[in-house]
């Protein structure tokens, strides 16, 4: 089922909350903030990552994917949490925007894939106008939804997520291409062919594959599933409140995240902890696998499972 709804005020996109937790409990605004600890995170996550490309460079192929699944695709999917992260310019701040785009390839070099700079064009929609038909490219599409409806192909669905939240955008809302994306590929692309010259073709295939595996069959890949898909019906949104947020700058607090989009992942559970009367009472997991597995299993729930909104100005269908 796709449920539509009609277009919600911009800045409560997703469940209208009113401002009463911010005019309750001023010191909410203390907490938007940027993350100084962001930019050493990343660094350190980075170098991890060259190590393990340069560990790996003589093993025997099975033992190259299978440290891509036990080791870098846990170290990846981390890293796209942070330039999620990074794209709320958290790590500089809004008044250092650019710097925060360049940081954003930075922390882009590990996954093998370009994608930062368009992730940020494509998730600032994703908070203005979550759920918007043919602008939220988080919904999936029709043939998604039609295709995907039985166990097996619920099963296949989650471990080819990443090539859909790849080509997903080409198709529902493309945009035009601008320099900073042509950077980003240039720089990537530059990346890989450095370290398939200096590491050798299994480095390499490790990068790519700890990508595809870390974003797709993986437990950290359930909040894919847990943010936004709608297990009870009337809740469009969930937190995960389980140990995974350690390794995902907390990106489970995400009902505290849509609320307040300016607070970085670190903070969010003081906002959790100040208005708990506003969180504690909301349907939330405590496990991403259980996530995985009830999406699977389930014959009511399917990648349609998601609350959808007319463009901005259009009428609700019926």
């Amino acid at each position: 089922f796709m449920i539509l709804l009609p277009q919600l005020p911009e800045c409560w996109a997703y469940r209208y909350v009113p401002p009463w937790p911010v005019a309750k409990y001023p010191e909410i605004k203390t907490l938007m903030k940027p993350d100084r600890r962001l930019v050493w995170i990343v660094i350190m996550m980075l170098l991890s990552q060259l190590a393990a490309l340069y560990l790996v460079k003589d093993l025997h192929w099975k033992w190259v994917i299978f440290w891509a699944y036990v080791f870098g695709s846990c170290l990846n999917h981390s890293m796209t949490l942070a330039i999620h992260e990074v794209s709320h310019n958290f790590a500089f701040g809004h008044n250092k925007s650019l710097w925060n785009r360049w940081f954003g390839m930075l922390a882009n070099l590990p996954i093998g894939v370009p994608y930062s700079v368009s992730f940020k064009r494509y998730h600032m929609d994703h908070h203005r106008y979550l759920g918007a038909d043919g602008i939220d490219v988080d919904i999936p599409t029709d043939f998604e939804g039609w295709f995907f409806c039985t166990t097996f192909r619920k099963f296949m669905w989650v471990v080819l997520q990443p090539l859909f939240y790849a080509f997903r955008p080409l198709f529902i809302n493309p945009k035009p291409i601008t320099s900073l994306e042509i950077i980003n590929t240039s720089v990537q692309i530059i990346f890989n062919i450095i370290i398939y010259y200096v590491f050798g073709v299994k480095s390499l295939v490790y990068m790519l594959a700890a990508s595809l595996l870390g974003l797709g069959l993986h437990p950290i890949s359930g909040h894919f599933i847990a943010e936004h898909y709608m297990f009870l019906k009337g809740h469009e949104t969930y937190s995960y409140y389980g140990p995974l947020n350690y390794l995902t700058f907390n990106v489970g607090y995400h009902n505290e995240h849509h609320d307040f989009p300016n607070i970085p992942g670190k903070n969010l559970p003081l906002v959790r902890k100040i208005a708990a009367e506003y969180y504690d009472t909301l349907p939330c997991y405590n496990s991403w696998v259980k996530v995985l597995y009830d999406f699977v299993m389930d014959d009511t729930i399917s990648p349609y499972s998601r609350i959808k909104r007319p463009p901005k100005g259009q009428e609700v269908l019926e």
